[in-house]
């Protein structure tokens, strides 16, 4: 079979990128594969062609909802009909027809926990699955930087499913996360086909400013200067949709922001128009960017930093993907620092939260009721807990025994909150750690990409030209090339008055 006729016939590529071709061949003859490929290598069509070519349904395990939806919608869009997702974006009766319909397709993205259903599982187990993929497959480490405890049973819904040849698939892994994968999902044989983090194509340059006005007055500068299209990261949905109406007000055209909080269809509004060039620049949090295929964005600015090394590789490796020259720029104030550490605070469950649930699953023993779904989001809602920290919390209640198919012990009770909140200090001490990572590197004086290989246990072989700000990076070089800067620093009023029409202030 030549890979490449099918890849063309499918996909329109005329060659693979570097790893793709490796990895289908392992998986086409039956081999496990764990596989590390920088963002913007196209790890998607490491699944997608095998899934197409081999005899079976592939089940693709993926972390995020609009990811799925958009690479469904992808799939379609090439002509490529056989594909569903199984999340909440489905009606009941339209998840009951995918369910029951499960051999008409040959990919099925589904969410970790959604597999967790009994009856999906019963579904899975009548079909013949050709491949198991974990996409995103960082989250299966507690060293990962997006551990998700759900992950944590793909082990056993992958014996379940009768050990179907598994591909676990990631952009960034360090070791110690890559062998915790391969550790959790019990996967004993495998090919490992780990790649070079690097993306040579890609200038990085980090600037300091004293306070965020003056960060915001360089922002509208950079925006109005640079080559587009782009992506601007910032840390909260207030901040993306302020930013955005302050480039608007400043007429800059053809922008628009994107966060968590926006419906559905909006969201996937907004990514078409981005992909199609109806949009120059999109004003995102994180919630952006995974599976997004465009190909030509010449820069992502960070406004605030991620809050770990690995999120700033994935997203600044969102430009470039067609190998020309791209910019990322990191913009940062010392007062930064604090953003990402408030939002760790609500990734977790506080003392007095893992208290509250305490006491309530106490009442709930001695009064011998079940815990319902109804009583989950009651308690959620009433201890404040985010989705993520109640399902950590809820995670290891399970794992404990102290909550079994609605039942709670309560002999296990107090020993567990214990151990839970040793187990809660132990994530937050090491999401601290990354924190910290990510600013002694903007504050490092050092080669950037030099610094970021490192963290990977990597070496820099060759430095590119453009390599970043304490190499001598011209950022000019990624300006509209009849462009006159000092033009637009004319146009801009003094800082003071340009945050106070961020915020809508008199």
């Amino acid at each position: 079979m030549k890979l490449e006729k099918k890849l063309y016939t499918h996909f329109g590529y005329q060659q693979f990128r570097p790893g793709q071709k490796e990895v289908i061949e392992s998986l086409m003859n039956h081999e496990n594969v764990l596989a590390m490929l920088p963002t913007g290598t196209g790890k998607s069509i490491c699944f997608q062609l095998p899934a197409l070519l081999l005899s079976g349904t592939a089940i693709v395990v993926s972390p995020l909802l609009s990811l799925m939806e958009d690479q469904v919608q992808q799939l379609k869009s090439q002509g490529i009909k056989k594909v569903a997702a199984i999340n909440s974006f489905l009606s009941l009766s339209e998840r009951r027809a995918v369910i029951d319909q499960l051999k008409q397709y040959k990919m099925i993205y589904i969410s970790p926990e959604s597999l967790m259903s009994n009856h999906i599982i019963a579904a899975l187990s009548s079909i013949k699955v050709s491949l198991f993929v974990i996409d995103e497959a960082h989250c299966i480490s507690q060293w990962g930087h997006d551990f998700r405890t759900d992950y944590l049973k793909l082990g056993e819904v992958w014996e379940k499913l009768g050990k179907p040849t598994c591909l676990a698939i990631t952009a960034t892994a360090t070791k110690e996360v890559q062998r915790d994968i391969v550790t959790q999902l019990g996967m004993s044989q495998f090919t490992p086909y780990i790649y070079s983090v690097h993306r040579p194509n890609i200038a990085l340059q980090i600037e300091k400013y004293n306070d965020v006005d003056k960060k915001i007055y360089n922002l509208v500068k950079y925006v109005k200067t640079l080559k587009g299209p782009a992506l601007i990261y910032v840390s909260s949905r207030a901040w993306a949709e302020n930013i955005t109406i302050h480039l608007q007000n400043e007429g800059i055209q053809n922008v628009a922001y994107y966060h968590g909080g926006l419906e559905n269809e909006d969201r996937l509004l907004i990514q078409q128009q981005f992909i199609n060039g109806q949009l120059d620049i999109i004003c995102c949090t994180n919630a952006f960017g995974m599976g997004i295929n465009k190909s030509n964005v010449r820069y992502v600015i960070h406004f605030h930093f991620p809050q770990h090394m690995e999120a700033y590789l994935q997203e600044i490796g969102r430009a470039g993907r067609d190998g020309e020259r791209s910019l990322a720029l990191l913009l940062y104030c010392e007062d930064d620092r604090f953003l990402p550490l408030s939002l760790i605070e609500h990734e977790l469950p506080s003392k007095e939260q893992l208290q509250g649930v305490k006491r309530y699953l106490e009442m709930m023993e001695s009064s011998r009721l079940l815990l319902t779904n109804d009583d989950e989001l009651y308690i959620q809602a009433q201890m404040g807990l985010t989705e993520g920290a109640w399902r950590f919390l809820l995670f290891h209640l399970q794992e404990l025994n102290v909550i079994h198919l609605g039942n709670v012990n309560q002999q296990l009770i107090s020993q567990a909150f214990v151990v839970i909140e040793r187990k809660v200090a132990a994530r937050l001490e090491e999401k601290v750690k990354k924190v910290q990572e990510m600013v002694d590197f903007i504050n490092s004086k050092s080669c950037r990409r030099m610094d970021y290989l490192s963290y990977f246990d990597e070496k820099l072989k060759n430095q590119p030209d453009n390599c970043c700000d304490q190499c001598g990076l011209s950022i000019e070089k990624y300006m509209k090339s009849n462009h006159d800067p000092s033009s637009d620093l004319l146009k801009l009023l003094p800082w003071q008055q340009e945050l106070k029409k961020i915020f809508h202030q008199k």
